[in-house]
């Protein structure tokens, strides 16, 4: 009994049992997706643009919850048309609606590439808490990598954030047990078949499930964090260079509860060939390491996953 698995995934036995698998919206027409995937997009560039805000008061050392969104040049607030997500930039030509001066496009492209990557997730996994717990990943690492760019810094409210928001999602995930709204109310309302196409875990408990992707869920962060921390200790006696900064290593963690162990060794060397990447194209011998862990960690959520469970099933 073969199921595959795009999120999270025990094995029993010789069997791979399938925790959350993920919901492609294939039972919905072309129109009401694309209405999802907008609303979806909206819902994205709203949470970049308060993410970016976010991470600038973080770098400028300026309160997150207090004070109004300003002009960086002449200081005046700006207004709900100022704040419109992509629009009002594109509206205003890139520049101040008061005093004209140049706004940088890092905003816009938060915006943007937030919208996007909500589309993809429900996309890939319906309308369903797993999309959900990966829209909330997406958005702190987004934060993180901002701040980190800029800083070198990871505020440790970053990871906090991922770790409450993983252990409010995990109870939400296993009483659904992954399945999307659509995928629901095709199985339920129209009656398609292979609507539900989770089956394999219709024989264990919402209790269980939360226990299994509770179980995997420890076992990634911990074996990488610890594995991290050992060749970084070690490195930096060798060569007497701090080699990996202690907000990189409760990174790999926080982003390893959202992995199985093969998914998070992958992404351990994705993130490490996307650093190598960057210092090639950006030509410096030092990079924040924040932003190639999360790129990573998205793509090994997008992709990677669903490439091993793949390889997985062609060894079988």
């Amino acid at each position: 009994m073969d199921f595959n698995n795009d999120a999270s995934g025990v094995t029993e036995g010789n069997r791979t049992l399938v925790l959350y698998a993920g919901n492609h919206m294939d039972h919905t027409s072309i129109g009401f997706s694309i209405y999802i995937l907008t609303i979806a997009f909206i819902f994205g560039t709203v949470l970049g643009s308060f993410i970016d805000c976010m991470a600038w008061r973080i770098v400028k050392q300026e309160s997150v919850l207090n004070g109004r969104s300003h002009c960086d040049v002449c200081g005046a607030q700006l207004t709900a048309g100022d704040l419109i997500p992509i629009v009002s930039y594109l509206k205003s030509g890139g520049k101040c609606s008061h005093c004209g001066a140049k706004i940088s496009p890092e905003s816009t492209w938060v915006e943007f590439l937030l919208g996007l990557t909500f589309a993809v997730l429900v996309l890939k996994f319906d309308l369903s808490f797993i999309a959900l717990r990966f829209m909330g990943l997406s958005v702190i690492l987004m934060g993180l990598s901002l701040v980190d760019l800029k800083t070198f810094i990871i505020p440790d409210r970053f990871h906090v954030m991922g770790i409450i928001w993983w252990l409010m999602t995990l109870p939400l995930t296993a009483l659904t047990k992954g399945q999307g709204v659509t995928s629901y109310f095709a199985r339920e309302v129209l009656g398609a078949e292979g609507a539900l196409l989770q089956t394999g875990t219709e024989s264990l408990s919402a209790l269980e499930l939360m226990l299994q992707d509770l179980k995997f869920g420890l076992i990634s962060p911990f074996g990488i964090a610890l594995f991290m921390l050992f060749l970084s200790i070690v490195f930096d006696k060798v060569s007497g260079k701090e080699s990996l900064g202690g907000g990189d290593i409760k990174l790999l963690f926080m982003t390893g509860l959202y992995m199985r162990p093969g998914v998070a060794v992958f992404n351990l060397i994705l993130s490490c060939i996307v650093g190598l990447v960057f210092v090639f194209i950006l030509k410096k011998e030092k990079i924040p390491f924040g932003p190639s862990i999360s790129l990573a960690t998205m793509s090994s959520i997008l992709i990677v996953s669903e490439l091993l469970d793949g390889y997985i099933c062609l060894l079988r």
